[in-house]
């Protein structure tokens, strides 16, 4: 599938989709949670289906209210299961791997897409240090692991990002009795950390640390079977797409947002203020309107997926602007580096990458050659927002990528006044 889009002025309010990081989360806590959990807000993406089927195999009973809210029902222990498949989501593949390597049974773990082909060098070392079986080709998808797994100290590798470790904490923490610490070296991603603990605290379980270097796991009583509410949050990642559209070409509210979300994209606002962006936060909402944009210097090492839409921004920004932590952008549903640089060149915009960084020189206006979207759902976005500034008709493939994380994109994207032609 591919979309047309016609240059235009965006103006109107968009409700902020779930998150889907969050929603993953909380599904796996409530498959490992004795209980009933209600999920309102809940999501209804790709990844997040994703994750919903997962926990369907492991014996959780998910059942969908209404549209916006789902229950699921579990006892808290893990159906015997041979295999599961994990679609395209990063996320779910290093979060249930821990999960799943409590059973005493062989567990084939596969995927789909450019997920196979992503390396996951950090998780083998570990799970064989919690005598876990785990065999792989050469660190990617899929994966067979056995367990049960042995409760005790470890020490992670956090250079990849925070996924794994997030999966680790959910398994250990449900896992055991006692003390556990887990020792991270060189953690990235820091805030979906942060959102992990959330969740996990919320679920009753208690998680300290030390300067994201030395996770304590405290033992918790065993808990007796509990019913849980929990909110999903609208999602920063998505939000960031209307708020930069808002500040090239447009007046945009963008509402279910928490303002003190732990979220990382949530440094978007701090993004299009330092670009020079008329912006105001109310409630849950976040007005920004266009105005004069100038070039900025941001560190996205801990936010990567923010670095499409970032790159949209500075490419309609007077100047030159830097996005440092390039090498966060390799391992993705693309290789971002070389996705985010076509597009780029496809706009017709200078740049260049030096020492970790992506160097981009503003344009007054964009160029309208045919975007390849590499079947990434976030530059099939960013290359969306992107065509507000072009001289012409842009033409995006792979439009039907953005399933994965904001089904509702272009529905969104016509309601507030872009002109999109799917075919």
């Amino acid at each position: 599938m591919q979309v047309t889009i016609k240059p235009s002025f965006v103006h109107g309010k968009v409700v902020a989709p779930s998150s889907k990081s969050m929603m993953q989360r909380v599904c796996a806590a409530a498959l490992l949670h004795k209980g009933s959990t209600t999920i309102f807000n809940s999501g209804s993406s790709a990844d997040d289906q994703v994750a919903l089927a997962i926990i369907k195999q492991c014996g959780a009973q998910v059942l969908t209210t209404n549209t916006h809210t789902t229950v699921i029902q579990s006892y808290g222990k893990l159906n015997t299961v041979s295999q599961i498949d994990c679609g395209e989501s990063g996320l779910s593949a290093r979060l249930f791997t821990p999960i799943l390597s409590q059973s005493n049974q062989p567990i084939f773990i596969n995927g789909q897409g450019s997920l196979l082909t992503r390396p996951m060098p950090d998780i083998e070392p570990v799970l064989k240090a919690l005598q876990v079986s785990f065999k792989s080709r050469f660190n990617c998808l899929p994966f067979t692991v056995q367990g049960p797994m042995q409760p005790q100290d470890v020490r992670v590798d956090g250079r990849n990002g925070s996924q794994f470790l997030t999966g680790l904490l959910f398994a250990l923490s449900y896992a055991d009795n006692e003390k556990i610490a887990i020792t991270v070296d060189a953690l990235q991603s820091k805030p979906y950390i942060d959102m992990t603990l959330d969740v996990l605290a919320h679920f009753g379980k208690r998680i300290s640390h030390e300067h994201y270097e030395r996770f304590i796991i405290h033992p918790t009583s065993i808990a007796t079977q509990k019913d849980i509410e929990f909110t999903i949050e609208g999602d920063w990642s998505s939000a960031a797409y209307w708020l930069v559209a808002g500040a090239i070409r447009g007046k945009v509210v963008v509402e279910n947002l928490n303002l003190a979300s732990h979220q990382a994209d949530r440094k978007i606002i701090e993004i299009i203020q330092k670009a020079g962006t008329n912006c105001h936060l109310i409630n849950d909402s976040v007005f920004v309107a266009e105005g004069k944009l100038s070039a900025f210097e941001v560190d996205l090492a801990d936010c990567p997926d923010l670095y499409p839409i970032v790159s949209v921004l500075a490419a309609c920004c007077k100047g030159i602007s830097a996005l440092h932590g390039v090498h966060r952008l390799w391992h993705k549903e693309s290789n971002r580096e070389k996705s985010i640089s076509a597009m780029l060149s496809s706009f017709g915009v200078d740049h260049k990458i030096e020492n970790n960084s992506l160097i981009i020189e503003g344009r007054d206006s964009l160029r309208s050659l045919p975007i390849n979207g590499c079947n990434d759902h976030r530059i099939v976005m960013a290359a969306t927002v992107g065509s507000l500034q072009s001289e012409n008709l842009v033409t995006i493939s792979d439009a039907h990528a953005v399933r994965k994380s904001y089904p509702s994109f272009f529905d969104d994207a016509a309601g507030l006044g872009l002109v999109c032609n799917l075919k």
